[in-house]
């Protein structure tokens, strides 16, 4: 298996670098530089235009823009298809370990980079490490990786799939047509596990409670508001109020992580003397070779995994609470939130007017790794999906919640530190989730009138949600400052 997703990983890398090729040299033909200008010019028209007609114009030229693109690609035999085809004859002298769906579901992974690369959503791709290759997928369950009774084929390698006869769950879900199978790899306290992922058709089963039989996992009626933040989220529907923090579960290991970064480094250091400068700088201009101790690579696993336990907690958390808001209504609204710009850090340098110190441009983005609120976001719209729905996104800036004052139907600006509306006493999260919970089916305005019919219950539920927090704060459980308690 070692073997076999070494192989993988610079089947990848070489397609990879066919594709990189052909689109530095499209990039230098005038065509296309000046189809991606007018593309761009056509695209912020599209995005900020508020007339109808006027829209339905510009998305024919749109269109029309994206299709010229699309031909110039397929001219440069820059698209997935013609990776495919440079494909067969790189993996054809592995075929013995690598088979043709495998391979081409490289090429099409690779395509995937690349595709952000030529749209403009982003700057650079990035070729696989040795070492770092973790999956490998097929195409369909016909040849290639297969799965059929509780075996995985793989080019005359046959290996058992551990199946607990206990788990209901997994039994029900294979009972579903299996699409294709992802082999994972996976470093799990210093040692190498392999699981096959099975793409199944269809809708997942809901997990049942053993003892009584009824789903564990139900869809309620109403609408919910969903204010999310860095570290905490705000929950109103007409049965709770909720103010939680994210994933509380997981314990911040920066400091932790500053720690192992710093003895790696010593220990690179140590082993690889004359790859620095007398001043302590990377030598540059010369190909360096790294050597890795034992000690090295011993603090690297423990590295990746204290990182590998945060992943899989943050998860399993995100999953929970996800189920808990399905349960309250089957309307759910959010804001729309760019979580990459709180990663970025600012461009501007501002003065602290009261300590008249510059302000750090940092921005939010440990806090962002830490809790993955879009995680949390990704995961709802998914259970959503299995019956039907979808999370709803309002506009941000035409509903103003944070601002917005169901009372008068006025809009105040508030600083970021003052968590509670002073006049009503309401927790400003809280308040921002009960405005959200009530916008119109236009995803644009929030209804007044449906506001002060449910003011009351909103209000009685805050108050008990306030009160239980503030227990628990009693009791020593410590919650972010962003909450206010």
């Amino acid at each position: 298996m070692d073997k076999r997703f070494e192989i993988s990983r610079k089947l990848y890398n070489s397609i990879l670098g066919v594709g990189l090729k052909r689109f530095e040299a499209l990039s230098e033909l005038r065509v296309y530089r000046q189809l991606r200008k007018e593309l761009s010019i056509i695209n912020k028209d599209y995005h900020n235009c508020t007339d109808k007609k006027k829209l339905k114009t510009i998305e024919k030229e749109r269109k029309r823009k994206y299709r010229e693109l699309n031909t110039l690609l397929g001219e440069h035999k820059l698209n997935e298809y013609s990776l495919i085809n440079e494909m067969t004859p790189m993996y054809k002298p592995f075929s013995k370990n690598i088979d043709n769906k495998t391979a081409q579901a490289l090429a099409s992974r690779a395509w995937k980079a690349l595709e952000k690369l030529i749209y403009s959503s982003g700057e650079r791709v990035h070729f696989i490490r040795y070492g770092e290759m973790q999956s490998v997928e097929g195409k369909w369950n016909k040849s290639g990786i297969t799965y059929r009774d509780g075996i995985i084929k793989w080019n005359k390698l046959k290996m058992p799939v551990v199946v607990k006869t206990t788990d209901i769950y997994a039994q029900k879900a294979l009972q579903d047509r299996v699409k294709y199978c992802r082999i994972v790899r996976k470093l799990i306290r210093g040692k190498y596990k392999y699981y096959v992922q099975l793409v199944m058709e269809g809708v997942p089963p809901v997990k049942a409670n053993k003892e009584t039989g009824e789903s564990k996992r139900s869809t309620g009626i109403g609408n919910v508001g969903v204010d999310i933040g860095i570290s905490t989220i705000a929950v109103s529907s007409s049965e709770e109020v909720k103010l939680l923090e994210l994933c509380p579960e997981v314990n911040n290991i920066e400091k932790e992580k500053n720690r192992l970064n710093r003895k790696l480094d010593r220990q690179r250091r140590a082993v690889n003397q004359s790859n620095y400068n007398e001043d302590g700088t990377i030598k540059r201009g010369v190909k360096l070779v790294w050597n890795k101790s034992k000690k090295y690579v011993k603090t690297q696993r423990e590295l990746s995994e204290i990182m590998r336990k945060q992943k899989v907690i943050r998860k399993q958390s995100h999953e929970i609470l996800a189920n808990e808001i399905i349960v309250l209504g089957d309307r759910i609204l959010v804001e729309q939130m760019s979580f990459n710009g709180l990663q970025r850090r600012a461009k501007k340098t501002t003065v602290n007017e009261s300590t008249g110190k510059i302000n750090k441009k940092k921005r939010f983005g440990k806090s962002l790794a830490n809790k993955a609120p879009s995680m949390l976001l990704e995961i709802i719209n998914r259970k959503l999906k299995y019956e039907g729905l979808e999370l709803l996104k309002i506009k941000t800036r035409e509903v103003k919640a944070s601002q917005y004052n169901h009372f008068t139907g006025e809009c105040n600006k508030k600083e970021l530190k003052d968590r509670w509306n002073k006049d009503t006493m309401i927790q400003r999260d809280m308040y921002s989730a009960f405005l959200i919970m009530n916008v119109d089916e236009s995803l644009k305005k929030i209804d007044r009138e449906l506001c002060d019919k449910t003011y009351v219950t909103f209000k009685m539920l805050h108050d008990r949600e306030i009160t239980r927090l503030k227990g628990l704060k009693l009791r020593g459980v410590k919650f972010p400052s962003s909450m206010g308690i």
